[in-house]
């Protein structure tokens, strides 16, 4: 008899001022809905953030951390931040949890998180062992605009990846998640009506599970990614 193909495994990226525990909160919908497809594995960004409160409600719980800051203890977005810090660590972050809680077939990233996913998409498929990942779901992502991030897009990023995009986002403004999106080769895009945070209405569902279904896990590489929007 042929043993059971496990599910994916999908190390997941939280938003900033969130934490692995919340993020793991926030997606019960999202892990119901992938169950027997998909696992998401969430843990925590290296970098506390000064003055609690989550990115959207601040709910409470475990502090507020980040993946890299565009000044001292803070973050935003559109900030063209001439001397970001913590994204070195950040990378070595991903890289520990990739080795010790893997194996992995790919990442999930919201806000935040789905940046620096992006960068690490970018570095992978430059031929980076240390991140051995074959694609990536991106929620509410975005291009990061300080110039010392420019060289993770300076040429088309050779990963399958699935964009997630809030047409209502009041925090990533949807057309900055349809810039990272530009900056892959042949991306899968599915918006929505709503704001800041991961859908998982029918048809969000279904774009998932199409998308995973192009994978095999431990396959290490996928299919030949299809541009189109879903």
């Amino acid at each position: 008899m042929l043993e059971a193909e496990r599910p994916l495994r999908l190390l997941a990226l939280h938003g900033y001022r969130q934490s692995g525990r919340r993020f793991h909160q926030r997606t019960g919908a999202l892990r119901k809905a992938l169950r027997g497809r998909a696992e998401l594995v969430t843990f925590d960004a290296p970098h506390l953030v000064p003055g609690g409160g989550e990115e959207d409600d601040g709910d409470g719980g475990d502090p507020p951390r980040g993946w890299w800051f565009s000044r001292p203890g803070a973050f935003e977005a559109a900030e063209a931040a001439e001397e970001p810090a913590g994204l070195t660590e950040a990378l070595r972050a991903v890289e520990e949890a990739l080795e010790k809680l893997g194996p992995f077939d790919g990442l999930l990233g919201f806000s935040q998180g789905a940046a620096l996913a992006a960068m690490v998409c970018a570095l992978r498929a430059r031929g980076d062992p240390r991140f051995p990942v074959a694609f990536a779901v991106l929620v509410a992502g975005f291009v990061s605009r300080s110039p010392a991030h420019g060289h993770f897009y300076r040429e088309p990023i050779a990963l399958p990846t699935l964009h997630v995009v809030g047409e209502a986002d009041a925090v990533i403004a949807a057309p900055l998640s349809m810039e990272l999106a530009r900056s892959f080769v042949e991306p899968v895009v599915l918006t929505h009506p709503g704001g800041h945070f991961v859908p998982v209405g029918a048809p969000q569902k279904k774009a998932y599970l199409d998308f995973l279904g192009r994978f095999r896990a431990g396959q290490g590489e996928a299919e030949m990614p299809g541009a189109g929007a879903v």
